[in-house]
């Protein structure tokens, strides 16, 4: 699609086009998992099933900057009372912050195979805040993102984002564990 593109744009355009490339997050291979402890014993595990944006890489750089955005809507758990509780205004607020959003600073693009830390700013009920995650190092040898899935991990606090409630029952850390998986992304030529 691309190589479509280049004859129509001007010289600018088209050393952009040959510096960056994009990909989509596959939001039918992508999600991310949530764990809290109730009476920090017990686990509540939760998914959210619908997560969506773009990685541009930037070939001159050699990094690459992240964007996602995960549907609050879509959230899977054990029972339908406890989804409708997480899209609570307790919880996730997903009727007036449908969406979360992840953005990150620039990752050098080796550590998409040697793991590391991965920087970035959440949006989550309207609230944004820094957050860091760890990239898990990648057990297969195939292309990140396309055969093997990128994975990454880490936590947030409740508190943070104005999720108070049930501070007696309901760890205030919440676990993050993500795969995302990529495709080619279509209709963008420059940054």
């Amino acid at each position: 699609m691309l190589a479509v593109l280049l004859p129509c744009l001007g010289p600018e355009s088209a050393r952009a086009a040959e510096r960056f490339q994009y990909l989509a997050l596959d939001g039918t291979r992508s999600h991310v998992d949530f764990e809290v402890k109730v009476l920090w014993l017990v686990g509540v595990h939760g998914r959210f099933d619908s997560v969506h944006g773009t990685i541009a890489i930037d070939h001159f750089r050699n990094a690459a900057t992240v964007e996602a955005q995960i549907d609050a809507n879509v959230v899977t758990m054990r029972s339908r009372s406890h989804e409708e509780w997480v899209k609570s205004p307790e919880f996730f607020d997903a009727q007036h912050y449908p969406q979360i959003v992840f953005v990150s600073e620039a990752i050098p693009l080796q550590r998409l195979q040697d793991g590391g830390e991965i920087e970035g700013r959440l949006t989550l009920r309207g609230v944004e805040k820094n957050v860091r995650f760890n990239l898990v190092k990648p057990d297969c040898p195939a292309v990140r993102g396309e055969n093997c899935p990128v994975e990454a991990e880490g936590s947030i606090r409740r508190s943070d984002f104005g999720m108070s409630s049930h501070r007696g029952t309901l760890a205030d850390k919440v676990e993050l564990s993500f795969s995302i998986a990529t495709r080619p992304a279509t209709g963008r030529a420059s940054p």
